[in-house]
């Protein structure tokens, strides 16, 4: 999935641009769009409004009508969560209004941001759309769990699989009580030599007999402790083929991708090569 930030003044037509980018990219695949909204929102479909389900305690609800729409409503949900559920089946995520998210964004009005930074103009009018959608489908994709499991279930041979196996990696607060907290991990890779390396792994992966998808990803840039950072899936036609093959992906990945870490605890800041003894 290709995510994008739109950010800017109430006035610069932050709405009018991800309308008019939702319109163009529909043409080439699926468009979700996430907005920041400062106040709750009041959702009403037909009349048919959920809020006496959150007043009365529900935590999220679900509006379904007969024509297969649908919204939902709920507290206590991140950007990321949201992206995540919705990488399984979107291709395009726009995202209004997020300045603070770490997102290649499009700045109207010169909004700072906290994203790489795809255009800028004063205003949506002035957004030159061709450039922006080409920017957008070269971006690197934005992947979860979900989304990965998606495409190996979409195999053509799904129908020879019996079996699903996923590796998450995630970031380790401590290892045990008398560390020193991790607050964040950062990531750097080896352009181009990383992605090769990933392809090459994968494709001898998937030489292997019984195994017939294989996904990797792992994240760059700033993760935060409890945050994943890399995944590896496996559909494979029985178990035992799929959890050898994720436990070879994961090693290889990490013996033979080149990917630095730097570590940032509560005290200390070093990169995984230089860490004081």
């Amino acid at each position: 999935m290709q995510v994008l930030g739109i950010v800017g003044p109430s006035d610069s037509g932050k709405t009018t641009l991800v309308e008019r980018l939702a319109e163009r990219l529909s043409g080439d695949g699926r468009v979700a769009t996430v907005k920041h909204l400062k106040t709750e929102p009041t959702v009403d479909t037909e009349g048919k409004d959920t809020a006496r389900h959150r007043a009365a305690g529900a935590a999220v609800t679900f509006g379904i009508t007969d024509d297969a729409g649908w919204f939902a409503t709920g507290a206590d949900r991140s950007l990321d969560e949201t992206l995540d559920e919705v990488a399984a089946d979107a291709d395009y995520a726009l995202v209004e209004g997020y300045s603070a998210s770490p997102l290649p964004t499009v700045a109207l009005g010169g909004r700072d941001h906290a994203g790489e930074t795809v255009a800028t103009a004063p205003e949506a009018d002035a957004v030159d759309l061709d450039e922006v959608v080409a920017a957008v489908d070269a971006l690197e994709p934005y992947e979860s769990l979900g989304s990965l499991v998606a495409e190996v279930k979409a195999s053509p041979d799904a129908r020879y699989a019996g079996a699903i196996a996923t590796f998450t990696g995630r970031v380790r607060t401590q290892e045990d009580a008398d560390d020193e907290p991790t607050e964040h991990l950062e990531f750097e890779k080896y352009d181009g030599v990383a992605e090769e390396r990933l392809a090459t792994i994968r494709s001898e992966l998937e030489a292997r007999d019984g195994v017939h998808e294989v996904r990797m990803h792992h994240r760059t840039g700033v993760v935060e402790a409890g945050e994943d950072i890399v995944f590896v899936v496996v559909l494979a036609g029985h178990r035992r083929e799929a959890f050898e093959t994720v436990e070879d992906g994961i090693d290889r990945l990490k013996d033979e991708v080149p990917l630095f870490k730097k570590e940032v605890t509560v005290d200390d800041a070093f990169w995984s090569h230089e860490r004081p003894e």
